[in-house]
């Protein structure tokens, strides 16, 4: 498929601009947060945007609502914080990690530090710079937890000597030494060949070509199972679910001092350690029976100039009494359907006289 719009996907010094305001998104490779650098978010949402904490589905961080001289405070804020490793790499840093790899029974290897080797060989590299915003990197444990996020480049852990790396539909049995190089690899390839495209799979003949070039032969079949990461203890780990996605300043605080760092996950969740107190408290929630589990929402009205309605205002007032049977649910604005979810979900899309779910008017 040809593009041909231009790639305005978001950054910290790309700030888009809302309709509350601009929009920055900070990318966290392997959604990996220290203390001090949540802390940091916390105190430059307060003082610069709304003072809320938007999780993406790409567990990255967002801040609405900045003024005018929101932008450089913030990009100076998180240089010194190192959440700005790279300038020119800003918008590309986008690399998935399992959030509780290392932490439980069901990580068959540790993908965060292959995370941070991965985001390190990124930034050294400056034709790099070149990636779609929207490219993006996966790393899955083993669980299969990442197996539905649509990942330009995605590794599969087989044990702790061996992966699956695919570039879509197909797999190549790998070592975990060559990885991160073989992962860049992909990536430059993909620069080398595409046109306007921003996504491997819009590439004609693309997962072939980029094999090719690799040296691979993708002949191992795919593993599709998934497992769904749900609230609770895993583990030495708690998974805290944050109803729709938006962290207060009393909730960001409370998992900040929970312990040496978080894991943002791609569910809108934050993994803390086990035995972290203070939480439900402020409104997290602890346990998978919550009726926020698997709920998240566009920004809705009044953010978004484009939506037809407060999605997050009537998520909240109508959750409470929705029959999902245990999907996940999306609350989109507007049919564009900004932040939806791998994979499947009830669709509940605003319209100008209601709401349709899964396409059937309510």
């Amino acid at each position: 498929m040809a593009r041909t719009e231009t790639d305005r996907c978001p950054g910290v010094l790309a700030v888009h601009q809302a309709a509350d305001g601009g929009l920055a998104r900070v990318r966290l490779p392997g959604g990996w947060l220290s203390a001090q650098q949540l802390e940091v978010l916390r105190i430059a949402a307060a003082e610069l945007g709304d003072g809320r904490l938007e999780l993406t589905s790409r567990a990255n961080v967002q801040i609405r609502g900045l003024d005018a001289r929101g932008p450089r405070e913030l990009s100076d804020r998180l240089f010194a914080a190192g959440l700005l490793p790279s300038i020119a790499h800003e918008r590309v840093r986008n690399i998935l990690a399992s959030p509780l790899s290392g932490l439980d029974e069901q990580s068959r290897y540790d993908v965060l530090p292959v995370a941070a080797a991965l985001d390190r060989a990124l930034c050294a590299r400056p034709g790099l710079a070149e990636l779609p915003g929207r490219f993006l990197f996966a790393l899955d444990d083993g669980r299969g937890d990442l197996a539905d996020v649509q990942a330009d480049v995605a590794v599969r852990a087989l044990d702790d000597r061996s992966a699956v790396l695919s570039l879509g539909s197909r797999g190549a049995r790998v070592s975990w030494t060559e990885v991160p190089e073989l992962m860049l690899a992909a990536a430059e390839a993909f620069l080398s060949v595409r046109d306007q495209e921003w996504r491997i799979a819009e590439l004609a003949d693309g997962e072939e070509r980029i094999l090719k070039r690799l040296g691979l032969t993708a002949d191992k079949p795919l593993n599709t199972s998934t497992t769904r990461v749900t609230a609770g203890a895993h583990g030495q780990a708690l998974v805290v679910t944050v109803p729709l996605g938006s962290l207060t300043q009393d909730q960001a605080a409370a998992l900040a001092a929970a312990g040496a760092g978080v894991r943002i996950t791609p569910w809108r969740s934050v993994v803390v350690p086990v035995g972290a107190a203070g939480l439900e408290e402020v409104g997290l929630v602890t346990a998978a029976d919550s009726v926020w589990e698997g709920v998240t929402a566009c920004a809705g009205k009044p953010g978004c100039a484009k939506a037809l309605a407060d999605v997050r205002a009537d998520a909240s007032r109508l959750m409470p009494t929705f029959n999902r049977d245990g999907q996940r649910v999306h609350w989109s604005g507007c049919e564009r359907r900004c932040g939806k979810p791998a994979g499947g979900f009830v669709d509940v899309v605003a319209v100008s006289d209601g709401y349709l779910v899964d396409g059937e008017r309510v």
